[in-house]
């Protein structure tokens, strides 16, 4: 019985750490997707839709668990929702004053972020092997985006970014620990608290008309894009299984992401693919490779 019990948690972590490698992939698509919303809107509009579109959805599908959630579960969510905001803030301007590429690989630094994150809470250092994986990642992305020296206003916002996408992890593993908040229902509060911030920030700055969108059917499919796959699916994907597995974890699967965005922005947005970016790549897959063996027999 208890073989069979520990069967079936290794398959439930599989299952979720596979869905966080597709959650790389979707969001690795978000920064070319994004790249061109933000030339049908500007950045806080851009926010503002995705998120709204996101609650809409979340709210009807997760309508019963909101009403059965306890005060201490949404506040918890509302915190979350706000990290989440400075998130896209620093992202989304960042996106909007940097090319998809160095934003999709930037972003991956959260691998080298989390796990420090996770055992300095814990007054320990991650495992040697952890760290040395982290390091190879990081070395993959200096390469690619041409060392630290060349980083431009974007890409630091970007760093920024990905410093509060450690963050998020981490908190999210400990304020939703024993929580019986569903993740659908949290990922509503999110997106709620997301959409009420930016719209707040926007009637403040242009007032009811910074609301109005003038866009193609292009902008408008980009803003679904965003929301229905980058937001509703992927942080309902990255709440769920950040309950099953680790932090860390989470922190290295979310690492792949610069190497999809990485190969579609080369796809779609036609930004090159030189040697040194190929070079960095493979570090990137060796580095998040070697942090995910170690922190799994850790």
């Amino acid at each position: 019985m208890l073989v069979s019990t520990h069967i079936m948690a290794r398959r439930t972590t599989l299952w979720a750490e596979v869905a966080v490698l597709g959650v790389a992939l979707i969001w690795g698509a978000s920064y070319p997707v994004a790249k061109g919303a933000l030339t049908h809107m500007p950045v806080l509009l851009l926010i503002f839709w995705r998120f709204a579109l996101a609650a809409l959805v979340m709210t009807t599908v997760a309508f019963r668990d909101l009403r059965a959630a306890g005060r201490a579960d949404l506040l918890a969510g509302v915190l979350l929702g706000g990290i989440l905001c400075a998130i896209f803030l620093a992202e989304t301007w960042g996106i909007s004053m940097t090319t998809a590429t160095n934003a999709a690989l930037i972003i991956s630094l959260c691998t080298i972020f989390t796990p420090f994150l996770e055992f300095g809470l814990r007054r320990r250092l991650p495992p040697a092997g952890v760290m040395a994986g982290a390091t190879v990642a990081v070395s993959g992305v200096m390469v690619l985006s041409g060392g630290m020296g060349a980083l431009g206003a974007g890409d630091l916002l970007i760093l920024g970014a990905a410093g509060l996408r450690a963050v998020m992890v981490v908190s999210t593993k400990r304020l939703m620990e024993g929580s019986r908040l569903s993740s659908a229902a949290l990922t509503a509060v999110q997106a709620a608290t997301v959409a009420g911030l930016t719209m707040a920030l926007l009637l403040v700055q242009s007032g009811p008309a910074g609301l109005l969108v003038s866009a193609d059917i292009g902008g408008w499919a980009s803003v679904a894009f965003l929301s229905l796959f980058c937001t509703v699916g992927a942080f309902y994907v990255q709440n769920a299984a950040v309950r099953r597995t680790s932090p860390t974890r989470v922190g290295f699967l979310m690492g792949t992401e610069p190497l999809f965005g990485f190969a579609l922005a080369w796809a779609i947005l036609s930004e090159p693919a030189t040697p040194a970016a190929l070079i960095g790549a493979g570090l990137i897959v060796a580095g998040t490779s070697l942090g995910l063996a170690v922190d799994r027999q850790s």
